[in-house]
């Protein structure tokens, strides 16, 4: 299968590599773009924990501080894989999203050790610090990073998608899911796959599509698992 990929270019190649063992051939076409934030360490006083609901989250981090010594809860595997990378040795996967992290935070930790501190995109939901709140714990939110959306699709997506040559297309998040539905406005979609990390993604996905597949559970390789 000939497969659009829309994340951000360094999260496309990761899956382009993936595709590529499993015998399909990506088209990169990034929909998203993420600007770090130069500034000083994140205000780590009292943090029994970092949450981190995307691997973006620990790039910034790793970029702000030098400490590798304060557990990481992951939302996920790729989240977890980058902080394996980054050099953080205590990690643990929720193996979900935010609700699951909120879930598995409460199994790991107690409220009385001390706060959360979540890094995260200046645009991330709240719904994690909301769920863990009424669990009783503190989280301090640390916005390190912005997500810009592209402005156009890349000629090369917009050749594809006009000339039929692609079956499907990875949706990662509602986002970029809104973003290809304006920037692919007039252009044939009803021969494409969409390929959705989740039910809510898969719901911001108004034009039409030959079919509409949903992963399993919300993290890559369950995604990558309905392409056949």
């Amino acid at each position: 299968m000939h497969v659009l990929v829309t994340r951000p270019v360094e999260d496309g190649e990761e899956i382009a590599a993936r595709l590529a063992e499993m015998g399909h051939t990506a088209l990169l076409a990034p929909l998203l773009s993420t600007q770090f934030h130069d500034g000083p360490e994140p205000d780590l006083k009292n943090v029994q924990a970092i949450l981190a609901t995307s691997a973006n989250g620990i790039r910034a981090l790793i970029r702000r501080t030098a400490r590798r010594d304060l557990p990481i809860f992951a939302v996920g595997p790729q989240t977890t894989e980058e902080a394996r990378r980054g050099g953080f040795i205590d990690i643990r996967n929720a193996d979900g999203d935010a609700r699951a992290l909120a879930g598995a935070t409460a199994g790991w930790i107690t409220p009385q050790k001390g706060v959360l501190l979540h890094v995260c995109s200046e645009d991330a939901p709240g719904t994690l610090a909301e769920n863990l709140s009424q669990l009783g714990f503190s989280v301090r939110r640390a916005a390190l990073y912005r997500v810009d959306a592209a402005p156009v699709l890349p000629p090369a997506a917009r050749a594809g998608l006009s000339q039929g040559a692609l079956d499907a297309a990875l949706f990662f998040s509602p986002r970029s899911a809104r973003i290809f539905c304006k920037l692919a406005q007039g252009l044939p979609t009803q021969k494409l796959i969409a390929l959705c990390i989740s039910p809510v993604t898969a719901n911001a996905l108004p034009l039409p599509f030959r079919e509409v597949r949903i992963a399993a559970a919300p993290n890559q390789a369950s995604l990558l698992a309905r392409i056949q």
